[in-house]
């Protein structure tokens, strides 16, 4: 039993050490130090438990869009639970749910106007896959179970969407995992395959090669693909031009759904609401989470077009599926709230006016030895580090573990500056900070960035 009554943060440091399993983290590290304590946030900044201030240079976990301590938002939560704290939409609605159901389908693009809630991300990607499966049965064609996605693509971690997770170093521990999902290549145009492609005839191959896995699988047998806007794991690639047409083109010659996995991209981190606005293109299915409530509650979305809903319309058929805390009354109306600011402070034109700004100033590294590449879009981006600038080469597995792990993840921490040193591939920085976040905080970023990646240059 614990004995904590009031914020003693040593004591909560090693009880933190003790008891909580904290996620992806190597808990040996803090068997001997201190367990960073996070204490408050207000706007695009956080402070820890020693009163030292951060800015927040990922949005928590590209998760908080209007900025933290929005008392609107924590408002609307205690406003709801107060006249209903929670009720399942198992065969019941409530009204927040119906509201939020309603004013997504106005925001997404085509005929994607029902709304399948969740509580995360992982969650709304694995309903995907259940969607598909179960419409391809009902629709006479049972043996399109397939899942198609990209090389280093993260898409969650409940046991189906870490299936068709493209990293393999988060899967071995629990393989096997669902069988039928197939691995694409992504689109990291720095790492292109053909130095003399351009970037149109780099999107255009990049998307051939879904036709040519559909055609080696069967068409018969796939599914889905699926596809972040910009992909994140791997560090922000973004798609070349007229990549998503096309790729839309070959989902219709195969009659293959579409996914559009925006639980990162949505809610204006690259300027819109999803990511078929910002690059021009209608998938079958959305999943969404992170952004919606920009973190103040746990909720997310699978959002799916028309079509996919019609054969559950009819008889008896029903989609099987359903989650205790999908809908939640509370995440709801923060949802609603946080999309009220969203509009009223015009966060996505905000985004827009600025992505060229913040970029101006990521690319001023460019002159740092170990930037090899910067690379995003909206106030989403990936700064890939390299061994040598003029070859590419990057760094081994020893000297990656040494620079991220070893200097850099706490360097930057120290410095004032939260973001993320990536390894998920080539070792990266990312950056994707509060909508909120202007001109000061691009500048500071720059300034704590190179500081720190300058000391990393002389270390190697």
């Amino acid at each position: 039993m614990s004995d904590l009554q009031s914020p003693d943060y040593e004591k909560l440091s090693g009880a933190a050490r003790d008891h909580l399993w904290m996620h992806f983290t190597r808990l040996s590290s803090y068997q001997k130090a201190e367990v960073p304590m996070i204490v408050r946030g207000d706007g695009c900044y956080i402070w820890d438990s020693n009163g030292r201030r951060y800015l927040d240079g990922l949005s928590a976990l590209f998760v908080v869009q209007t900025g933290h301590g929005r008392q609107e938002l924590a408002e609307a939560a205690a406003k709801q639970a107060g006249e209903l704290a929670y009720f399942p939409i198992w065969s019941y609605a409530h009204p927040k749910a119906v509201e939020l159901a309603a004013r997504l389908a106005d925001l997404t693009p085509g005929d994607l106007n029902r709304v399948f809630f969740t509580t995360g991300g992982s969650e709304a990607v694995e309903s995907a896959w259940k969607l598909a499966r179960s419409y391809f049965k009902r629709t006479g064609k049972p043996t399109k179970t397939k899942v198609l996605s990209r090389n280093i693509a993260y898409h969650g971690t409940s046991m189906g969407a870490l299936s068709i997770t493209g990293i393999p170093a988060l899967k071995q521990d629990f393989e096997p995992l669902v069988p039928s999902t197939f691995r694409v290549p992504n689109t990291n145009y720095y790492r292109r395959p053909d130095e003399s492609m351009s970037p149109e005839q780099f999107g255009v191959w990049a998307a051939d090669r879904i036709a040519e896995a559909i055609e080696f699988e069967g068409p018969d047998t796939v599914a889905a693909v699926f596809l972040e806007p910009v992909q994140n794991a791997g560090g922000c690639f973004p798609p070349p031009p007229g990549y998503f047409q096309r790729v839309r083109e070959i989902c219709d010659r195969y009659d293959v759904l579409m996914v559009s996995d925006d639980v990162i991209s949505g809610f204006g981190r690259l300027g819109e609401y999803f990511g078929g606005h910002r690059y021009g293109y209608t998938p079958d299915i959305i999943t969404v989470a992170k952004g919606l409530t920009s973190g103040y509650v746990p909720l997310g979305a699978m959002i799916a077009s028309e079509r996919l809903a019609e054969p559950f319309l009819e008889g008896t058929n029903w989609f099987a599926h359903g989650i205790t805390y999908g809908g939640h009354p509370v995440g709801s109306a923060v949802a609603l709230a946080n999309l009220d600011i969203m509009e009223r402070e015009e966060l996505n034109k905000h985004v827009r006016d600025n992505s060229d700004l913040f970029r101006s100033y990521l690319d001023k590294l460019s002159d740092l030895p170990i930037v090899g590449d910067v690379r995003g879009d909206g106030y989403f981006f990936g700064l890939e580090l390299v061994k040598d600038k003029a070859t590419k080469e990057t760094f081994n597995e020893e000297e990656s573990e040494r620079l991220l792990r070893g200097f850099l993840s706490s360097a930057l921490f120290e410095a004032g500056l939260y973001c993320r040193a990536d390894d998920r591939g080539d070792p990266v920085i990312q950056l994707a900070p509060p909508l909120i976040a202007g001109e000061a905080q691009f500048a500071e970023i720059e300034q704590i960035l190179r500081s720190v990646l300058t000391e990393a240059s002389t270390l190697l």
